[in-house]
């Protein structure tokens, strides 16, 4: 199975630079895009219901804002939309897809750079998915996450760490919650296979930085430990261009 997550910076904008013929040729089993800036009701039928999968959406209260799609070609056990709180929820920023085997959960995480009060927002929306997450586990269940998380891990992770050290998205507040989150039984799927620098998945549209990879890796596929041995590759599409950030995908043995 392969999965592939991608942050299209607007499905509509995403479309027009030919989403759905890469989306065609790439053909994967599961595609989870997140900032979709649209509700379905905004959308052609060639985006809501494309030959092959089965879509679904999770659309922030405001127009134009936030939202996730999940593209699946096996029909979802169940879906839900958020998880229960809210405030963060009305962001339209979960879904949370059940194929029976595992849970996969396509998330776009709240960005902190605008206020103090957003980033308070972001690491509370952390600890509660967390916690989310716990009790899921608790019930014995496998889980992937995937999606955009607004934050570099570790130095490896960003083309300059001492550079942006007190910069939301690197601080040292974000990049232990993320130490948490694995520590909670997680697995960073790309370092599984990689360990090489210069692996970034998000450039700043200004000064020539995704010519330069000059960047940030901010999207991650992270698997619960009893998924590890099924995971059989894991990857980066730095050429696929559209957005502001490139896909990212695993392949599973399932």
């Amino acid at each position: 199975m392969k999965m592939i997550s991608w942050n299209v910076n607007g499905i509509r904008a995403a479309q027009r630079k030919g989403f759905l013929d890469w989306l065609s040729q790439e053909d994967p089993d599961v595609l989870c895009v997140q900032e979709t800036k649209a509700s379905p009701d905004q959308l052609s039928a060639e985006i809501t219901s494309p030959e092959e999968y089965e879509v679904y959406f999770s659309s922030a209260e405001r127009k134009g804002y936030s939202g996730v799609a999940t593209f699946s070609k096996s029909k979802a056990e169940n879906v839900a939309h958020g998880f229960g709180i809210e405030r963060f929820d009305s962001e339209g920023r979960t879904l949370q897809i059940d194929y029976g085997d595992f849970l996969l959960f396509n998330i776009y995480f709240p960005n902190g750079k605008s206020s103090n009060e957003r980033l308070e927002y972001k690491m509370d929306f952390y600890d509660s998915f967390l916690k989310h997450l716990d009790q899921l586990m608790d019930q014995g269940r496998n889980i992937i996450v995937c999606g955009d998380v607004n934050t570099a891990h570790q130095e490896i992770d960003i083309a300059r760490p001492k550079a942006n050290e007190k910069v939301s998205g690197f601080l040292p507040s974000e990049r232990a919650w993320m130490d948490l989150w694995i520590s909670h039984g997680y697995v960073d799927t790309l370092r599984m296979f990689n360990h090489e620098p210069g692996q970034y998945t998000w450039w700043d549209a200004r000064g020539g930085a995704r010519s330069r990879n000059i960047g940030w890796r901010i999207d991650y596929f992270l698997v619960s430990e009893g998924l590890k041995d099924r995971v059989k590759n894991a990857f980066i599409l730095p050429d696929v261009m559209g957005s502001d950030h490139c896909p990212i995908g695993i392949e599973l043995d399932l």
